[in-house]
């Protein structure tokens, strides 16, 4: 590919290995250091005048540390005359602080949004934003991609009665990405269940997590407060009525884009220990489920998530690779990972030849 250089910062080389071996690409040269007094030098290795540029680099690990690395990177780039700065930022960094939800409250997706143009990138490259609007954060173009393709056919090809599973969402957010049917696999699921979970802030009510059944189509658009904090919205397709205690025989696959909990303030902090997941996993279990999956895109692992996911009897949990999960499978041997990359180099390229990506939201490219 002509007029292309591929960067890769420090926090997911792996990853941008990956993407460059599909694209049939070197990794760029460029020399990353920290002074002595913890300040970060970075150094472009090679010209990069009138090239198309794309940085490659995760919110995850040390954050502010590759969030400071990403934005040097770019304005070097800028500064060095290169035609066009693209940053690939598989997981966003501080994506869930996107809103304004207590007072004095800053919005640092926002801050996020406004220093990477600042530092001079001209198009942004995502993959499942904690809030899809965060998209209007930014003056530049931003291409939001979905795991959810890659995820439906994992699905598929991993669980041998996946005809026969359950999908649960945890929030309304994930309902939308699987219930409305933007991907071709989502046909294939039409016999399904199809449950989310309403999640309603009451004061002094039990927060045990509470299952019940209900076609989707009926929920109102705002879901109202009931006595329960939490409860399960049921199937999304018809058919499935007419076998109503499938729950009690079948497999579950809990999918969402990220775990959250934070006892007694779940609506206001996320947190990556999977304290949330194992109490629905228990009530899933309890509600007759044999097999229980748990995917998410971001699999960020921290606090005791490690030892629960140990404890628990999850048949699996699977990640995408947006984040390194190598050390973590070293402790946990049910971590399994869904390689993203062939999202991201397409995206690259289409991007770079000026072809559509749209593509990209309802297909998992070969």
């Amino acid at each position: 590919m002509p007029n292309i250089v591929l960067f890769s910062g420090s926090s997911h080389h792996d990853l941008s290995q990956r993407v460059a071996d599909r694209l049939g690409l070197e990794l760029g040269k460029v020399i990353t250091k920290k002074f002595s007094n913890q300040e970060t030098s970075v150094e472009i290795g090679e010209s990069v005048r009138g090239e198309d540029v794309y940085i490659i680099q995760s919110g995850c690990g040390e954050i502010n540390d590759n969030l400071m690395e990403l934005l040097i990177m770019i304005n070097a780039c800028k500064i060095a005359s290169s035609s066009r700065v693209t940053a690939v930022i598989p997981c966003f960094p501080y994506a869930r602080q996107d809103k304004k939800d207590k007072s004095r409250a800053p919005i640092s997706a926002k801050l996020v949004a406004n220093m990477l143009s600042v530092a001079g990138a001209d198009h942004i490259i995502t993959m499942d934003l904690h809030a899809s609007q965060i998209q209007g954060f930014f003056d530049i173009p931003v291409d939001n991609l979905y795991a959810e393709p890659a995820v439906l056919q994992w699905i598929r090809e991993n669980i041998a009665e996946w005809r026969n599973c359950i999908i649960v969402s945890p929030d309304a957010g994930g309902a939308k990405r699987y219930g409305t049917g933007h991907t071709r696999h989502v046909s294939a699921f039409a016999d399904c269940f199809f449950l989310v979970l309403h999640i309603s802030a009451m004061p002094g009510v039990s927060r045990s997590p509470q299952l019940t059944q209900q076609p989707l189509r009926d929920v109102p658009k705002r879901l109202e407060n009931g006595d329960s904090n939490r409860s399960l919205y049921g199937s999304v397709h018809s058919s499935a009525v007419r076998n109503s205690q499938k729950v009690e025989t079948t497999q579950l696959s809990i999918s969402t884009q990220m775990d959250r909990q934070d006892p007694g303030r779940l609506f206001q902090q996320y947190s990556y220990t999977l304290n949330f997941f194992c109490l629905l996993f228990y009530r899933l279990l309890s509600a007759g489920a044999t097999k229980v999956y748990a995917i998410l895109t971001h699999g960020i692992f921290s606090g005791p998530a490690i030892s629960r996911i140990n404890n628990a009897a999850f048949e699996a949990v699977v990640v995408t690779n947006t984040i390194p999960q190598e050390e973590k499978m070293n402790h946990c041997s049910k971590i399994q990972v869904i390689d993203i990359s062939m999202i991201l180099a397409e995206a690259i390229r289409r991007t770079h030849n000026g072809e559509s990506v749209s593509y990209l939201f309802s297909h998992v490219p070969l």
